[in-house]
């Protein structure tokens, strides 16, 4: 062995090493947890991260900003949130300076026409604007998006411009494109066609639904034309023990409707109705008539308040496809009716409500009733409630065929049953509570929070 072998290995220098490394590992463990501690805190406290230059000033003036509380339950709320920054929004309407109701209808196109209703509250009561947009049918959903939020924009202008933060906002300005006049060679004809299957079956049962559909819309100011056609057929079948049960439907349906603007409250029209249907023992039924409409609020006023009266008249002539509980293989018939329809969207809610009554000039006694509702309230902050239902009074059913009903066809739903009433019914309410503000956006594990806990009962 060399002699600087023996030197590097000696007890002493061992000893001399591993009381070093005792010393150095002692020091960690003093230090390490600090230093941990340290990176944690500095991680979890938003107060000691690098902040842009003025981001404070920016803050204190987002603070000044208008509260706003928007509206729309079908709206990318999320998009808007990024888009439009220089508010804040808040999740109750009573605690905005700004309530926006957006409301919507159909336009002639095919497209839609977007309200927003800014009505001012608290510091700018009485303070109220309207913006419209309209869209086409072949519009995407981030074109109709970003027109929504340009909408919004131009409506918050006013109100943010009393506020401290408008000093942070620009306005720009893009002169008009000159363009030549385009010339609809449709003559604002717009038409549609569809169709749809749908097939469903295990080793015992078989289900099978095909549809189509046809419309022709010409919708101007003055008058309006709808068309349309549609075909559905479906079949069932089923295996119990050793015998195959086998169910099959049909219907097929023409409407056709003429409208003419008279005024902003009068209308007039004529319809016309022609169908077959094996579950209503329909082999063809023909129904013209004249209506009259009469809408107490501005047609003008339609995405906000309706109260519509419309009244009509018809000659049916109807071929049943198996002799009716009547006695009657075909029939001429007169009837008329008379419905009433509702619809408010307002800051506390929303209501919808229509009832109308139809009967036959041959027996007043054939005469049926319906109701329609649906309620929404904002009773308090962060609760709401709903009620959405149907009722139904029935004493006009003509084409009920002879003979009982064979069980598939009660089961599967393939004959219209006797009855004389129908109902349907739907409650339910929300109630959110927390931080009032919903500024911020994180689409992080989509768009949920990544757990949920649902009541039912």
């Amino acid at each position: 062995m060399k002699p600087e072998d023996r030197k590097t290995n000696s007890p002493a220098k061992t000893s001399e090493d591993r009381s070093k490394k005792t010393r150095e590992g002692a020091l960690m463990r003093k230090i390490l947890p600090g230093f941990l501690t340290l990176v944690v805190w500095l991680a979890l406290s938003p107060g000691l991260a690098a902040r842009p230059a003025g981001q404070d000033d920016l803050d204190a003036l987002k603070k000044t900003a208008p509260k706003v509380y928007v509206d729309c339950a079908s709206c990318d709320l999320d998009y808007i949130r990024t888009e439009i920054t220089f508010v804040n929004y808040v999740r109750d309407r009573k605690e905005a300076h700004v309530h926006v109701l957006i409301t919507t209808q159909s336009t002639g196109s095919g497209g839609r026409e977007y309200t927003l209703a800014f009505l001012g509250q608290n510091e700018f009561k009485s303070d109220d604007d309207k913006v419209r947009f309209f869209t086409n049918k072949t519009d995407t959903q981030d074109e109709i998006r970003q027109g929504l939020v340009k909408g919004l924009k131009m409506g918050l202008m006013r109100y943010v411009a009393k506020t401290p933060i408008a000093s942070r906002v620009s306005v720009s300005y893009r002169p008009e494109e000159k363009q030549a006049a385009l010339k609809d060679r449709w003559n604002s004809w717009l038409f549609s066609v569809g169709g749809s299957g749908f097939f469903n079956g295990e080793k015992r049962f078989s289900m099978g639904m095909m549809s189509g559909n046809l419309s022709a819309n010409r919708v101007t100011a003055e008058s309006m034309i709808r068309l349309g056609l549609s075909a559905m057929g479906e079949s069932t079948s089923f295996m119990f023990e050793d015998s195959e049960i086998e169910s099959r439907s049909e219907a097929q349906s023409f409407s056709g409707l003429y409208v003419k603007s008279l005024s902003d409250h009068w209308s007039v029209g004529f319809y016309l109705n022609a169908s077959t249907s094996t579950f209503d023992n329909i082999k063809f039924s023909l129904a013209p008539g004249p209506a009259v409409e009469f809408n107490l609020f501005p047609y003008s006023l339609a995405t906000r308040r309706q109260l519509r009266f419309l009244y009509r008249l018809s000659f049916q002539t109807v071929r049943y496809r198996q002799e009716t509980i009547y006695d009657k293989i075909k029939q001429n018939l007169w009837a008329e009716s008379l419905s009433i329809t509702l619809e408010l969207k307002e800051k506390w809610g929303m209501v919808s409500t229509s009832l109308e009554g139809r009967h036959f000039f041959h027996d007043r006694s054939k005469y049926s009733l319906e109701l329609e509702a649906e309620l929404s309230l904002h009773l308090l902050k962060g609760l709401s409630f709903n009620i959405n239902g149907s009722g139904s009074r029935i004493h006009n059913q003509l084409s009920l065929p002879k003979g009982e009903a064979s069980l598939d066809e009660v089961l599967l739903r393939r004959r219209q049953l006797a009855t004389t009433y129908h109902y349907y019914f739907s409650v339910g309410f929300s109630y959110t509570f927390g931080s009032i503000f919903t500024n911020v956006v994180n689409p992080r594990f989509g768009s949920g929070n990544g757990m949920s806990m649902n009541l039912s009962f």
